[in-house]
């Protein structure tokens, strides 16, 4: 596989990866590009070209992690007190896209990834754990506490304001 097939078959699912990660159409052009052109200067550790989607995701996320830490102003939301999640699923609801965005970016890295690796990449449970190298257990609690505070934030977004106000304080 080359550098040009790889992006024929991948550029749009990368992208899409990296908008919902960064929440920025800017970030997430940066990101991509800067993915493949890693992924040209290392295609050689690429073995098995089955998983080039997986490994092209696993450098956006790098890339991603590396530019927020160099953002040291970022706020923190902890959402360790949140309860866990009705059953109910996100992927059925009817929600504006531009809302979505803006709750994925109020989303807390940590939780943001997961939910957008299972959501929008439809990564298994198992595949999300080992790209984000945590156990199964860490992915299924910061996947529900993700979901949660989505939910909470797209069906209450006055209530979930003024918590966050709260807190900031």
């Amino acid at each position: 596989m080359d550098i040009v097939e790889l992006i024929d078959e991948h550029y749009s699912s990368i992208y899409r990866f990296a908008y919902r990660l960064s929440g920025s159409e800017a970030d997430a052009l940066d990101l991509t590009q800067s993915a493949f052109l890693t992924a040209q200067e290392k295609l050689h550790q690429l073995r098995i070209p089955a998983h080039a989607r997986s490994w092209l995701c696993t450098i956006v996320r790098n890339a991603f992690l590396k530019q927020i830490r160099s953002r040291s102003s970022e706020n923190v939301l902890s959402l360790e007190n949140t309860s866990e999640p009705k059953t109910e699923d996100l992927r059925n609801a009817n929600i504006d896209e531009e809302e979505l965005q803006n709750a994925l970016a109020g989303l807390p890295v940590e939780y943001r990834e997961p939910v957008v690796l299972y959501y929008f990449n439809e990564l298994s449970y198992r595949e999300i754990a080992a790209q984000l190298e945590v156990p199964l257990g860490t992915v299924m609690s910061r996947l529900s506490r993700g979901k949660d505070y989505l939910r909470r934030r797209l069906t209450h977004p006055a209530a979930v304001e003024a918590e966050n106000a709260a807190t900031a304080h």
